[in-house]
């Protein structure tokens, strides 16, 4: 996004019909949230709002900043003696200045660790909070998506004639859900990403590429197959729900079929695949090429949608990555003793802390551990 483009969307979130609203700018820095204020005490804002649209950024500022020999750190503008058009000038050009001589500094905030992250066409990112509200613009103003809550929802308005994609990026301890633009939901696991389409277009295979795990219900369309690719792994539907499930840690790819039929097949070789049925998981094996079908209880492998945490004969070794994963913890272990030992157990995260998790393991195991806030420690 251009400094030219910031400052209109900055504009157009703190105007409406020419009112003010104070409360959508609590997140600027100081000195634009002065500017913009100065415009709005000198009724300015809808002027500024049209003009922001028009101007040149460089060739505007400099030329400015001849004429004014204003200091590059600091615009002072005096609304009694200049004269409205020329003010509109120097405020709006100030907030462009702020925009452009700051983004260097911007783009070295670090992005908390935390944070839900949409990447946009562009490389933008926009941070999206679990309870938020907010919608996704283009650069032409043009609304593509909505968000409320933990659902961002894709809308297809307006026909597109070529692929322009998002990602989101979820982080360890979230989980987040994507309404794509043909209906299709996908809820996201955490310390997932999910690469898709904002409008699939006709005549294209509608395509996304997940790392890490997400649960799919596909929209029905038979002449646009709906194709994961994950890790050299292709998973291919009509319409159905299935579970993907591949970790970069993981050394095998597991999809889990609810309902439907789904196929699973190698990205460079399209003859190695196989189909499977409901009630069954299709686990691909990365090092190996290797695809075993086995017959399984699905809710064991879906029911995280739900913050439930299932472990069935799984090694602790695996239970501290899911651990650090749901609850967004780090996890260091001194018992090597028992990372081979497996497990069965069943926690909800909605309702279970990962101290009481924590509690029960230690009961069965005989194990002390220690909390630092997002660091535990077994002993």
């Amino acid at each position: 996004m251009t400094p030219n483009s910031k400052l209109i969307d900055v504009l157009r979130k703190v105007t409406s019909k020419g009112n003010f609203d104070a409360s959508k700018i609590a997140s600027l820095p100081p000195e634009e949230q002065e500017l913009i204020k100065d415009l709005q005490s000198n009724g300015l804002l809808e002027e500024a709002l049209l003009y922001a649209e028009s101007i040149n950024v460089d060739e505007n500022w400099e030329d400015l900043k001849e004429k004014l020999n204003v200091d590059q750190k600091l615009i002072v503008v005096n609304w009694k003696n200049i004269f409205r058009y020329a003010a509109i000038v120097v405020c709006l050009l100030g907030l462009v200045y702020l925009f452009q001589y700051k983004t260097d500094k911007d783009s070295k905030i670090v992005i908390p660790p935390d944070a839900i992250q949409l990447v946009l066409e562009n490389g933008d990112i926009q941070i999206l909070s679990p309870n938020g509200e907010k919608q996704i613009v283009k650069k032409n103003g043009e609304v593509v998506a909505s968000q409320k809550n933990n659902e961002i929802n894709y809308s297809a308005t307006n026909s597109m004639n070529k692929l322009v994609y998002n990602e989101i990026k979820i982080p360890n301890g979230k989980t987040f859900k994507v309404a794509l633009s043909d209906g299709t939901t996908v809820n996201i696991n955490a310390g997932s990403s999910l690469k898709y389409p904002i409008q699939f277009i006709k005549g294209h295979n509608r395509e996304v590429v997940l790392e890490g795990e997400a649960f799919f219900d596909v929209a029905k369309d038979k002449t646009h197959p709906f194709i994961v690719k994950t890790r050299g792994v292709a998973v291919k539907v009509l319409g159905t729900k299935f579970n993907v499930s591949s970790y970069s840690e993981d050394t095998d790819i597991n999809t889990v079929l609810v309902e439907g039929s789904v196929s699973l097949s190698d990205v460079k070789n399209a003859n190695k695949n196989a189909m499977l049925v409901p009630g069954e998981k299709g686990s691909w094996n990365a090092e190996g090429n290797q695809i075993a079908i086995n017959k399984v209880d699905t809710r064991f492998y879906t029911e995280w949608i739900n913050g439930e945490i299932v472990f069935r004969k799984t090694p602790f070794r695996d239970i501290i990555i899911k651990l650090e994963r749901t609850y967004g913890v780090k996890i260091e272990n001194k018992r090597t003793d028992i990372l081979d030992k497996k497990f069965n157990a069943s926690f909800n995260k909605n309702i279970e802390s990962i101290e009481k998790v924590l509690e029960t393991m230690s009961k069965i195991q005989g194990f002390t551990y220690t909390i630092e806030g997002k660091l535990i420690k077994i002993n």
